[in-house]
């Protein structure tokens, strides 16, 4: 984790060793002159117009929200959460968990992450159990009281072992797909629970669904490509997304797989995975691609689709489209955010944008009130108004914590800045989790930062809230119940 930052590990495509010379933003690091272009380079002459629309464009506070209150609600007992954003059909805006702000206990999980794994999946509960997976598709099942293991089943397939990784330069590359996709090992996946059953999503090309008391297998699926993030269930089907870009849906009881519909193929995406939102007969899966797409439930049948992508982009990295942050559905609009830097309100019913911003994030938004939060990528939290779009204020997450890592006699260094991920609203705090190994608590009205928590490891995975407690996992594979 040490060499590039986990949320820039992306998929290659093929060519890309040959293209590393020809990329600008390579070239700067490569030794000794390494693939510098001699030829003369285009410099705008003495009265030529630069368009500076090829310029990211940057958040502005509105003037007239200056000062202004808005509408927080407040917080409501968590007793199930059942998927990545908790609520069975759309999201916890305020949530009872956490007040002391104080670790409770903390648990190994089993395999954290490495260079053929990941930890990815978010925290799930319900029961009175928590439903945690490592980095190697072990399913545990915790007391959430206690933190003591009530079960463990490995849910990978009889002879399928996590294989190395790739490596390009020196540099893991523990995810490619190309048109069919591939993974070392069996990176990806995640879980969710709902009607005394966990549905366990997993890289090595499985659906499964084990029963929430004892662990035991229910039944298993095999599928043609592996499944990248964590499922979600609604109703009598569970839905999840592959590598490919296709969302599919089983049914609960039986395994059997009602429907499936494909996106457009993508194979660059970010470390993160998304998970489809559900509302009523609606189901909104997100892509790689930059996709969101709206599908009827009953026989996944699209409804609308709206590409999340910028016109004009910079760099390289802003070039990869994905909705690495789950979509949200609230009050009739859904809410996604791009890794190319678009964040957009959409009517459910039309996919008609309300607002849209350039914002580039990995994360969820928060709508809660009258706002919504969200986290960009390089770590500016920001608070909307959620009628019109428009900007209260936008915080620098990483104010005091960027520092210099890495060089060799001056050469190479690089600026690091801590990735967030969240947030989530509990007990009057804003909380995120960083890769400096920390919780924060935020002011939601101002941004200020009020609490820290010391996670002892990286946390790439937003906290869930249940009975409350907030829920961590981190990067090395242990779980956090913070009181």
């Amino acid at each position: 984790m040490t060499t590039v930052t986990r949320v820039l590990k992306t998929a290659l495509v093929l060519g890309l060793a040959a293209s590393l010379a020809s990329c600008a933003s390579a070239r700067r690091v490569l030794p000794f002159g390494l693939g510098r272009d001699n030829t003369p380079q285009a410099t705008a002459s003495e009265g030529e117009r630069i368009s500076i629309l090829a310029f990211e464009q940057q958040l502005a506070p509105a003037a007239g929200l200056a000062g202004r209150d808005f509408f927080l609600p407040g917080p409501v007992a968590a007793t199930s959460w059942p998927r990545a954003a908790g609520a069975s059909d759309s999201v916890y805006e305020h949530v009872i968990a956490a007040p002391e702000f104080t670790v409770a206990w903390r648990r190994r999980i089993g395999a954290g992450s490495g260079r053929d794994r990941q930890v990815m999946s978010p925290v799930v509960a319900d029961g009175g159990r928590v439903f945690v997976m490592d980095g190697e598709s072990k399913v545990t099942a915790v007391d959430a009281a206690s933190g003591a293991v009530v079960w463990e089943v490995d849910v990978k397939p009889d002879g399928r072992e996590a294989s190395g990784a790739a490596s390009v330069f020196g540099l893991p590359v523990p995810f490619v797909s190309q048109g069919g996709g591939s993974l070392s090992g069996g990176f990806g996946g995640g879980v969710a629970v709902a009607d005394g059953k966990v549905f366990v999503a997993s890289g090595y090309r499985t659906m499964s669904a084990l029963d929430a008391a004892t662990g035991a297998m229910l039944w298993s699926q095999p599928v043609d490509v592996p499944l990248h993030g964590a499922p979600t269930v609604a109703g009598n089907r569970v839905y999840v997304v592959d590598v490919d870009n296709q969302i599919i849906a089983f049914n609960t009881t039986t395994g059997l797989q009602d429907w499936s519909y494909r996106g457009i193929a993508e194979p660059a995406r970010v470390m993160r995975a998304s998970s489809p939102a559900v509302s009523g007969d609606t189901v909104i899966a997100p892509f790689s691609s930059g996709e969101v797409t709206a599908l009827r439930a009953a026989n996944g049948q699209p409804v609308w689709s709206e590409v999340l992508s910028r016109t004009s982009r910079t760099s390289a990295l802003s070039e990869i489209r994905d909705i690495a942050g789950r979509p949200v559905i609230s009050r009739g609009f859904v809410y996604a955010v791009s890794h190319s830097g678009v964040m957009q309100a959409m009517d459910i019913r039309t996919g008609q944008a309300k607002w849209s911003l350039p914002v580039a994030g990995v994360n969820a938004p928060l709508p809660a009130g009258d706002v919504v939060y969200v986290v960009s990528k390089s770590g500016e939290l920001t608070l909307i108004n959620r009628d019109s779009g428009a900007v209260y204020w936008t915080r620098d997450l990483n104010e005091g914590r960027v520092r210099q890592e890495g060089g060799f006699l001056g050469f190479f260094d690089r600026t690091v800045r801590p990735e967030w991920s969240g947030p989530i609203l509990a007990s009057n705090r804003l909380v995120l989790v960083n890769s400096d190994g920390e919780a924060v608590g935020f002011d939601p009205k101002t941004g200020a930062q009020i609490a820290t928590v010391n996670l002892g490891a990286p946390a790439y995975i937003a906290p869930s809230a249940y009975n409350g407690a907030l829920y961590v996992l981190t990067d090395a594979g242990e779980l956090v119940s913070i009181r």
